[in-house]
């Protein structure tokens, strides 16, 4: 099931895309006025915090909705909902690994490839949606570069969660951009500042659940940036898997319904080119990744 988050009439919802169509089901109207369930949520992250269950129930309403007399007055058009991304609020700052790719690695600088897994986070005031025009923030980079990545969105709570489990604790999958103010990272000798500005973190256009990807070690990444192929990679490639990543950051923090890791980028970013190419006004940044579609922004 691909879902997604919007705004219509100032009320932000969710849903799946209708299959073959430009459309969304607006599953919590189809539930206010067909009244198929017993209880319903009301947001995505408290849908996700069900899991399969939550999966079940908009399935039901959409059937409810297909069977109905006017069931079309359920279908949203793409072109009349404000996009949002698939998770618009993380419980807590998005958590991403870095330099999960050898390649990616070597082009940074790196000698080896790290032997422990790099984690750092993002604001959640950073998160954006597909198809939106994001700052370069001239006034405070030069540098701005992007990666693209596929994110995992955990689906229950978990601490100290075994590797051979971790996936039982994701929902699914979506895309994101890792935006990063190069200079900004150098400057201040971390990671946290460079990589929070805001809409620095892009995501979407659909969150995918888990079932329709039954090996996210198996897809390919490719980012353009004006139509040029600058990312070629594959999540074969990964230095740690989802389930070792999983595993690692639940020793040292609860994973909640609703977090989202970034799983890093592979070679290919604007900082490894010679010489380098940074994001400017008028960019247009593609990221598709296999199962999932195409996460796509402009800069201005």
């Amino acid at each position: 099931m691909k879902l997604l988050s919007f705004k219509v009439n100032e009320q932000v919802k969710f849903g799946p895309k209708v299959k073959k169509e430009e459309a969304v089901w607006d599953v919590i109207e189809i539930q206010n006025q067909l009244n198929v369930l017993k209880d319903f949520p009301k947001t995505i992250i408290d849908g996700i915090a069900h899991g399969y269950e939550f999966v079940e129930q908009v399935r039901k309403l959409v059937e409810a909705a297909q069977n109905h007399e006017d069931g079309a007055q359920f279908k949203l058009a793409y072109s009349d909902i404000e996009w949002l991304s698939p998770v618009p609020r993380t419980p807590k700052n998005i958590l991403c690994v870095g330099k999960n790719y050898s390649d990616h690695a070597r082009e940074m600088g790196a000698e080896k490839a790290p032997e422990h897994i790099v984690v750092f986070t993002k604001s959640p005031t950073a998160i954006a949606p597909d198809e939106s025009t994001l700052p370069v923030h001239a006034d405070v980079t030069d540098s701005l570069d992007y990666e693209g990545e596929l994110a995992v969105v955990i689906g229950k709570r978990g601490k100290n969660v075994p590797k051979a489990m971790a996936f039982d604790y994701v929902f699914g999958y979506t895309i994101a951009n890792d935006l990063t103010a190069r200079d900004a990272q150098e400057k201040h000798k971390q990671f946290f500042l460079g990589k929070s500005l805001e809409g620095s973190c892009p995501m979407g256009p659909y969150l995918v659940t888990k079932d329709e990807i039954p090996d996210p070690h198996a897809l390919s990444i490719v980012t353009k940036v004006n139509g040029e192929v600058r990312q070629n990679g594959s999540t074969k490639d990964m230095l740690f898997s989802v389930s070792e990543i999983i595993e690692t950051v639940s020793k040292y923090v609860t994973l909640e319904p609703g977090d989202v890791i970034l799983t890093g980028t592979p070679a290919g970013v604007g900082k490894g080119m010679n010489p380098s190419q940074f994001l400017k006004a008028g960019d247009e940044v593609k990221i598709a990744i296999e199962g999932i579609g195409t996460l796509a922004n402009r800069f201005a």
